[in-house]
């Protein structure tokens, strides 16, 4: 009998394809490209966190350790927390993960079955697709408007609610809007995961990268006692230690717990001199942190100022991130063709909106998280084409 069984499996075959992916590639061809394309810190990792990272490979730390992370670090985190949220969160409400991805692989492992709903927000990272296809779930997106300044509305989220939906991912501060939710969106969406079941996964990867006198709040600390919730966290943004690969997931220990065992079956264990280094970024000095942060607003208040002034665009003021999302409407372009356009015809790389979901299409989005000298030359490329239409 002939074996009819096909050799690639459906998931993966109808796995989302990236257009972030598709443009970095494109953007390979352009060597000399002026690119505000990838998310990730231009700053160094402060020479403390390495020193620890290297002290714990001299120190022969490079054996397995944990599944659910060395005993340290997740009290670091658990104490780091604690404080912010003012609520009790010990070690064993943390599980530590190579990078937010896999906490957030462990989140909705741990939450979603075949078959169940998935609210996200449209735009976002374009990954929460991808994980909730590869559980046989299906994604529900909600859109997020410029006439809410980008700000995912409770009401958005209960209308989209069924009972088949199993979790709400939210991403607050927001990649790749800029935006922080309200506090009192997020008391509301804590009230319906109460009402309804479901469990809200809340990516905070941006947690500090907060700007001017924007107020984040975390899911986790929005109602006392509130624990259907993960809190997805990462070393990568606020250390710049994209190349680390330490992320975290916070939450109750019937979620955390099963974790450490979904670990053991897929990498066993972040190396321990890693871990190391993110125990001395949490306990060791913030003001590199502050010092970052600084400079990435200074930065924004250049992009602002010269997107604003370009004929067609228009850019409201990120309140957090290093994200400009930029309305390119009145240019007439679907966002693919004109991210198209200013690779081949202006060597500038960005990143099309609609990467990042249906509603992102009319916007670009374009990293801050370069120097000032490739904001204006972006800029000025970005002229040029206003000027050739």
């Amino acid at each position: 009998m002939t074996n009819t069984h096909p050799r690639i499996s459906p998931m993966a075959t109808t796995y989302p394809a990236s257009s972030i992916r598709k443009m970095f590639n494109l953007a390979l061809d352009y060597p000399d490209a002026v690119k505000l394309t990838v998310g990730e810190p231009d700053f160094t990792t402060p020479e403390h966190i390495k020193a620890a990272g290297i002290r714990g490979i001299e120190h022969d730390n490079t054996r397995y350790v944990a599944n659910a992370g060395i005993p340290e670090l997740r009290a670091a985190i658990a104490r780091k927390y604690s404080g912010r949220w003012n609520r009790g969160v010990g070690p064993e409400n943390v599980m530590v993960s190579f990078g937010a991805m896999e906490a957030l692989t462990f989140a909705l492992d741990v939450t979603v079955s075949p078959g169940d709903e998935v609210i996200i927000p449209d735009p976002s990272f374009p990954n929460y697709l991808g994980q909730v296809h590869r559980l046989g779930a299906t994604a529900v997106s909600v859109p997020v408007t410029e006439d809410n300044d980008f700000k995912l509305r409770a009401e958005d989220v209960r209308a989209a609610i069924t009972d088949r939906t199993a979790a709400v991912v939210l991403n607050s501060p927001s990649n790749p809007l800029g935006s922080v939710m309200d506090r009192a969106d997020l008391e509301q969406i804590a009230d319906l995961a109460e009402e309804h079941g479901f469990t809200v996964i809340s990516d905070e990867v941006y947690d500090e990268m907060v700007f001017d006198d924007a107020v984040f709040t975390s899911i986790a600390e929005v109602r006392p006692g509130f624990d259907r919730y993960l809190a997805i966290g990462s070393f990568s943004k606020t250390y710049a230690m994209t190349g680390w690969r330490c992320g975290f997931v916070i939450g109750a220990h019937d979620f955390i717990a099963p974790m450490a065992l979904l670990q053991e079956g897929l990498t066993s264990s972040l190396p321990g001199f890693i871990q190391e280094a993110a125990v001395a970024a949490i306990d060791g000095p913030q003001d590199v942190v502050e010092s970052m942060v600084a400079s990435y607003a200074e930065r924004r208040e250049l992009m602002v100022e010269r997107i604003n002034a370009i004929d067609g665009l228009s850019l409201l003021r990120p309140a957090a991130t290093f994200y400009a999302w930029v309305n390119v409407k009145d240019w007439g372009l679907n966002s693919w063709d004109l991210a198209t356009q200013l690779l081949e015809k202006h060597n500038l790389a960005t990143i099309p909106g609609s990467a990042f979901g249906p509603a992102g299409e009319g916007y670009l989005r374009l990293t801050f998280a370069v120097s000032p000298e490739t904001i204006n030359t972006a800029c000025d490329r970005l002229e040029a084409f206003a000027a050739s239409r």
